[in-house]
This record gives structure tokens, C-alpha cells and sequence, in this order.
């Protein structure tokens, strides 16, 4: 469901506090009854930063609501949004993000990557207060995790990086073959580091 914001509202977000001046007012035009339900919101950006829509993705029950990856970027895509912001309430006030929201943030994140319609933020709200992902250094941790990296991309990285140590050692093993030929002439163990890049101890092991 769509949020309406009148044209005011439609401002560039800069930092957590300016989205939680437009999601605290979000919050707080719900029902009494209503707010004591999880929502889940996710705010589309265009390239400026600046609000494209901001869309209820799920409503749920006092300490859970359900959330589809493709609902969230689906809307994302249709309405050519570049990068998003997630939101949710805790009804409960106490903002400390639960496994299952760390859980969800994780695959977010990762799908989002995937898309090229990054994640900024994950705010967590209450009517006074707000806990931001980004701010509190836990969006950099779950940025980190594989879990949620889609198979063949981490099958690509590990190919990528064999493929660059296998150009290392071939580099190391033509950079022993010259030191040897050097080694050979009688060229000084200086010379022969300084052109190859090898360890005085290595060259001292190469046999002739």
C-alpha cells in the first residue's frame, strides 16, 4: 500500500534523522489499534536521494510481521528506484533489532546488491525514538556475511581469485627462472632482487 506524502514530504534524505522526521509522522497517523501492530515500509529513492514513495510492504502482529524480498524490490524496479530504505516498528518500544530482523536486513542487503538497488539504511521506530543500522555499525557487519550471496556469485569470486593467484605464482615462478639466469652470470643478489622482486633468502635457495 502506498503512503501519501504531500509534496513537502518528498524531501532528500541525507542522514537516519531525516528519515525518521517523515516515518515518525508516517507512525503516528496510524490508529492506535494499528500501531500496535509491526509495519514494515520501504522508502524508494531516486539518484538524488530524494523520496520517490514510500510503500507498506506487510503489517503484522504485535512482534512480527512478514516480509517478501520480491515485494520489496519489485516495487522498486516498477517505480525505477535506484537505492531503498527499510523501516519497520516495534510496538513494544524497545529498539534493539532481533535475530529475525538481522535475519531479514541480511538477505535484503544481499538482494538488493544483486539488483544494483543497494540498501541504505534499516531503521527500526517507535513513536519517540529510532535505531538505525547504518548508524549503529551493524549494516557494515551484515554486509559482510555470506549466507544470503546468491551461489553462482560466490562460485565467481572464488574463480576470480584463483585465477589471480595462479597469475601470482606464474608471476613468482618466471621472476625465479630470471633470477637464476642472473644467478648464473654472476650478477649480485642486489641486481638480481631489485629486478625480480624476490628475497635475498630466496634467491640464496635457487639452484643453478
Amino acid at each position: 500500500m502506498n503512503v501519501k506524502l504531500s509534496e513537502s514530504q518528498k524531501i532528500k534524505l541525507l542522514n537516519s534523522e531525516d528519515v525518521y522526521s517523515i516515518m515518525q509522522k508516517v507512525l503516528l497517523r496510524e490508529r492506535k489499534i494499528d500501531r500496535n501492530k509491526e509495519h514494515f515500509w520501504v522508502i524508494g529513492l531516486a539518484n538524488n536521494h530524494q523520496i520517490l514513495y514510500i510503500e507498506l510492504i506487510s503489517l503484522g502482529t504485535v512482534n512480527k510481521t512478514l516480509v517478501d524480498p520480491m515485494e520489496v524490490f519489485s516495487i522498486a524496479l516498477q517505480k525505477r528506484s535506484v537505492r531503498v530504505i527499510l523501516v519497520h516498528n516495534h510496538p513494544s518500544g524497545d529498539l534493539t533489532p532481533s535475530e529475525a530482523d538481522k535475519e531479514l536486513t541480511d538477505h535484503l542487503y544481499q538482494v538488493g546488491k544483486f539488483l544494483n538497488v543497494p540498501v541504505l539504511d534499516h531503521l527500526i521506530i517507535a513513536e519517540k525514538e529510532y535505531y538505525s543500522f547504518l548508524d549503529g555499525g551493524l549494516l557494515e557487519i551484515l554486509s559482510q556475511s555470506k549466507k544470503y550471496v546468491l551461489r553462482y556469485q560466490e562460485e565467481a569470486r572464488i574463480r576470480k581469485e584463483a585465477q589471480a593467484l595462479g597469475e601470482e605464482r606464474g608471476k613468482k615462478k618466471q621472476a625465479r627462472e630470471i633470477a637464476r639466469t642472473m644467478k648464473r652470470k654472476g650478477y649480485q643478489e642486489e641486481h638480481i632482487a631489485e629486478l625480480t622482486g624476490l628475497t635475498k633468502e630466496e634467491i640464496r635457495k635457487l639452484k643453478i
